[in-house]
């Protein structure tokens, strides 16, 4: 792939969904994500309006809502509803996290049924499942995004980054070994330089999920590599 700095844009989702995450911080992510042309914004449900305000005048990107922050313990009514509000406000992708305690437990049936019921609230936006896969041994990263393709996901993705790790080389192997092309990869949590994105595009990687600061200098260090400064949007 020839990839520049816009190209490399159009693959990232930059967020700012970390707990002590302030409004100053959701304008500088809105600011961002103009700036270099980025695919799309994520922050937590509550700045949800905030985001797509900010971003109105820039429609080339989007902004992705997350649902069942960090845990994914929330029952799937809630879920549910959560989808269906930031879809209400705006959103046009959605990130939801796997309920891993179901997952370890073996209820495959009810992890299953869980991510349906998001995707099918969602449609037709697409929904990316996050495993959390620092918890979860090969054998469940396996299973696990074998349902969530069963299921409907259009993404599964490695993490949420609230975890210590979550994309790692071994990780994606395993997803896309997995899920072949029934669905795409988002690497997420623990993505921070220019040379682990090149080496997981390899792998199959398609979408990277990224926070502020880790954005601007994969962006920098691609730019800095090609010799192409990233566009303004």
């Amino acid at each position: 792939m020839d990839l520049t700095p816009e190209k490399l844009a159009r693959m990232m989702d930059l967020s700012a969904v970390r707990t002590d995450v302030d409004l100053d911080e959701i304008r500088v992510l809105a600011e961002t994500c103009k700036e270099y042309g980025c695919i799309c914004a994520f922050a937590m449900p509550c700045y949800v309006p905030e985001l797509v305000r900010l971003l109105a005048d820039a429609p080339a990107v989007g902004v992705g809502g997350v649902v069942g922050f960090p845990s994914g313990a929330q029952s799937t009514a809630i879920k549910v509803a959560e989808a269906r509000q930031q879809l209400d406000q705006g959103v046009v992708e959605l990130d939801m996290v796997v309920n891993v305690g179901w997952l370890l437990s073996g209820c495959d049936e009810r992890v299953e049924d869980d991510i349906r019921a998001v995707v099918e609230a969602a449609r037709p936006a697409p929904v990316k499942v996050i495993l959390e896969a620092h918890y979860l041994t090969d054998e469940q990263i396996v299973r696990a995004s074998r349902l969530a393709v069963r299921a409907g996901a259009a993404f599964v993705k490695t993490g949420t980054g609230w975890a210590e790790t979550g994309a790692t080389l071994e990780n994606v192997r395993l997803i896309k070994s997995a899920i072949g092309d029934a669905a795409q990869v988002k690497a997420a949590g623990g993505v921070r330089d220019f040379r682990t994105v090149q080496a997981m595009i390899g792998l199959g990687v398609t979408r990277f999920g990224v926070g502020l600061a880790s954005g601007r200098a994969i962006l920098g260090e691609c730019a800095e590599q090609t010799g192409i400064g990233a566009r303004m949007a």
